[in-house]
């Protein structure tokens, strides 16, 4: 056992003295790193820092005026403004990043041909993502929809936010955002609601059997006529739409800006149920046959 204790006792001396071997030899490499190359990349550290804060500042800068000078020139709406701000600022920060490489030494070229050769592998890994970004570049020539239309997008319907790189911010009717790929958009319909002066509101109105049809579709005329942001040109449409059981559907069209559709729409189906009952007109009901024995 003693022998045992000594061969234990030897080995850990051994690893400590080693221990305390390497700690010295690391110190004096760190030391010898600080003496002769810290100044130097200290300097490039600071420059560094500072190269990435005057150039970030310079990038908002550069971004506030191109931002500025396209809407004081009027002639480019918010969508492309939007679009030429995102790739500016990309480009721009890409440029900051291969100056700060350069402050500490890394050849930028060579990082230039890696970056390329990486955005080739990245390219065909994330074709899905060019191709969104693609369809982007498409839209901005073709220009579908701007920044605050109301439309029909890639199946979602809502008022546009947004056209990013690689896809279109939407708010829908229930107050949800969602983003929609560019893609996915230009490789469907389109419906654009903001585009003409006016949309039509479609509701419909049932009257009972022995009612004036066209009694009620005077009172239906006048009455939708009076209701607030419905359009005088063209008028409303008020006729018949189809017989049924119960009576004669009236279908009721009047037409409206995109952004009064929806309070025309309900307003209109409380001037048909307001200007059946001053009329006194009775509710549809089902006819019943009766079999005689």
């Amino acid at each position: 056992m003693p022998t045992v204790k000594r061969g234990l006792l030897g080995c850990a001396a051994a690893i400590f003295i080693s221990f305390q071997e390497d700690r010295h030899v690391n110190t004096e490499v760190i030391w010898t790193f600080l003496t002769t190359q810290g100044a130097d990349f200290g300097l490039k550290l600071l420059g560094a820092l500072g190269a990435w804060i005057v150039g970030r500042w310079l990038i908002s800068l550069a971004l506030r005026l191109l931002g500025a000078a396209l809407q004081r020139g009027g002639k480019v709406d918010q969508t492309l403004a939007n679009y030429l701000n995102s790739i500016l600022s990309v480009i721009l920060n890409v440029v900051l990043i291969l100056a700060i490489l350069d402050i500490f030494g890394v050849q930028t070229t060579s990082f230039a041909a890696l970056l390329a050769g990486a955005g080739l592998a990245i390219g065909t890994a994330w074709g899905g993502l060019l191709t969104h970004f693609a369809a982007g570049v498409f839209m901005q020539v073709l220009r579908p929809y701007k920044v605050g239309d109301f439309v029909t997008a890639g199946g979602v319907t809502g008022t546009v936010k947004e056209l990013g790189l690689f896809g279109t911010t939407l708010i829908t009717p229930d107050n949800v955002v969602t983003i929609v790929g560019n893609n996915t958009v230009f490789s469907g319909s389109i419906q654009n609601f903001s585009t003409l002066a006016y949309r039509r509101v479609d509701c419909v109105a049932k009257v009972a059997n022995g009612v004036d049809v066209l009694d009620a579709i005077a009172r239906l005329r006048s009455a939708v006529a009076a209701i607030p942001n419905v359009a005088a040109t063209p008028a409303p449409d008020i006729e018949i739409l189809q017989f049924t059981p119960e009576g004669p559907l009236l279908c009721v069209r009047p037409y409206t800006h995109t952004d009064h559709y929806w309070q025309v729409y309900f307003d209109t189906h409380k001037a048909v149920v307001s200007t059946f009952g001053a009329a006194g007109y009775p509710v549809p009901e089902t006819p019943v046959a009766h079999r005689t024995l």
